[in-house]
């Protein structure tokens, strides 16, 4: 047996006039935001709020102090950096201009009904007070306000039977038992592996802010939400700096705005890369089955999903959902259709799936079959997780970007670092020994380049200013979409946009 290490360098992402970097924090002071090439005037973002009247000043202080420069008084100032002020990091200014308080009255209420009591009147009281804001000339996104009683609600799926609930719960042993057969996880990973997988726990529960999101983001004229906790606008309860919270709250509200903070730099024009995962979804007529989904990701335009065929619950191998050739070849015709109405006509050059278990033979007869009487390459790429682990000498996790090659006898096996010791903060930001993701191809290919590929699609995470993410964005939207799906009727198509799941 051989082991092989090869260190793959840190992508680069663009912002503003052509800045290049690792890091947005440099660039975006630098040459602002991604597209600003020319234009250096300030524009302001008309931002809406749904908060309790008790709050409202101190949201609207916060989202104005984040116009200005905050510093930092964390340790690692190469991580943590000041905040410059929306105007210098994102050409930007931040404006609370729509407000609706929630009745106080109501809110208390709602608070003290039985769990299915509560989670629906507080979901009528936020709903209504947000679709009010969905006006023609409104506000680009809405923030909410969600107390803690209100961020960690969840309950019991009442549309569930006792039958279907006693088989999801079946189901999701199943899955904690093959996550335990790869490694034991700690909780951090349990985390981590729930975004490779369909999760059956999705369908058991109704999360709050889910179910929200979900239903707001089928209404006329709607615009994303942003949710906002007491920890981002009062000091006291802060698990970060000023700085920081300015920084990823900032990130978040200028994406979900309509506009592109940053795009990974080097990724080919002309490529389209998709990822497939799969979800546990409830039909109408009562049966329990898989649903498919697929998300796009081109330098060229937004991301984008798209809902494919529901899958029976028996259509498995190895404990994982698959599709046939015929699912995966209309999965993949909707996707080039698509890609080619939202570019004007023109089609890619090459196209790249990534799904989160090995390619079944079926699906590669489809996915192939399909895309290659379209467009000149396909690739098919697989990103699992794993329990392998790597230990240097010294103190020091192995490098985010870390390719280690196994080669045995019969096989060889291919383990990409998505996180690991990042070394322009000097810093491994995880509590544990990083877990990589086990990279393969059902077709012919240059791992170490897809190796490249996929770490440069870890960096689309506006969701926060660190610029670095575990997985690429082909695979966390398609799973954020599915995850959604669960609280859409059947003949309901989700929103396509990436901007509304984050």
């Amino acid at each position: 047996m051989k082991l092989r290490i090869e260190i793959l360098p840190e992508p680069e992402i663009e912002g503003g006039r052509g800045v290049l970097g690792a890091e947005p924090k440099l660039i975006l002071p630098e040459g602002g935001p991604f597209g600003s090439i020319y234009d250096k005037m300030i524009k302001t973002i008309p931002l809406g709020l749904v908060c309790l009247p008790q709050h409202r000043d101190l949201i609207e202080r916060w989202i104005d102090s984040m116009n200005d420069l905050l510093l930092d008084d964390e340790t690692n100032i190469k991580r943590f950096r000041e905040f410059p002020g929306a105007g210098k990091a994102f050409h930007a200014r931040f404006e609370v201009r729509f407000v609706r308080e929630l009745d106080d009255v109501k809110f208390k209420t709602a608070l003290a009904l039985s769990a299915p009591e509560r989670f629906d009147g507080l979901f009528d009281l936020y709903s209504e007070a947000i679709k009010s804001l969905f006006i023609d000339q409104g506000p680009t996104c809405v923030l909410v306000d969600f107390p803690e009683d209100v961020a960690n609600l969840r309950i019991n799926n009442p549309r569930l039977t006792f039958a279907e609930k006693r088989a999801l719960e079946r189901m999701q042993a199943e899955d904690d038992e093959l996550q335990y057969e790869l490694f034991e996880p700690t909780e951090e990973e349990k985390k981590a592996a729930k975004e490779l997988a369909p999760q059956a726990e999705d369908l058991l529960f109704r999360v709050f802010h889910r179910a929200l999101k979900a239903k707001c983001m089928l209404e006329r004229n709607c615009v994303p939400l942003q949710i906002i906790r007491r920890q981002t606008f009062v000091d006291q309860e802060a698990k970060q700096s000023k700085a920081t919270r300015a920084w990823n709250l900032g990130t978040a509200l200028y994406y979900k705005s309509g506009n592109i903070p940053w795009q990974p730099h080097g990724l080919p024009a002309d490529t389209c890369f998709v990822g497939v995962s799969f979800h546990h979804l409830k039909r109408r007529s009562g049966d329990l089955v898989y649903a498919s989904v697929a998300q796009a990701f081109s330098n060229q335009l937004e991301p984008f999903a798209l809902k494919g065929d529901t899958i029976p619950r028996e259509q498995t191998r190895n404990k994982r959902p698959y599709l046939t050739a015929e699912q995966a070849g209309k999965l993949a015709g909707r996707v080039v259709k698509e890609y080619q109405s939202r570019t004007r006509g023109s089609l890619p050059s090459r196209l790249v799936v990534h799904k989160t278990s090995r390619y079944e033979q079926e699906e590669i007869e489809g996915f192939r079959g399909e895309l290659l009487s379209h467009i000149p390459t396909c690739e098919l790429v697989s990103l699992s997780p794993t329990g392998f682990r790597l230990l240097r000498r010294g103190i020091e996790e192995p490098d985010r970007g870390t390719l280690c090659t196994i080669d045995a006898a019969a096989d060889s096996r291919k383990y990409l670092f998505t996180t690991g010791y990042v070394r322009w903060w000097k810093e491994y930001p995880g509590p544990h020994i990083p877990s990589p993701l086990e990279i393969g191809s059902a077709t012919d290919t240059d791992i170490s380049e897809r190796a490249r590929e996929v770490l440069s699609l870890t960096k689309v995470n506006w969701n926060n200013a660190d610029g670095i993410g575990r997985h690429p964005i082909t695979i966390t939207f398609a799973r954020k979409v599915g995850v959604t799906m669960t609280e859409l009727g059947e003949d309901e198509e989700p929103n396509p946009l990436y901007r509304y799941y984050m």
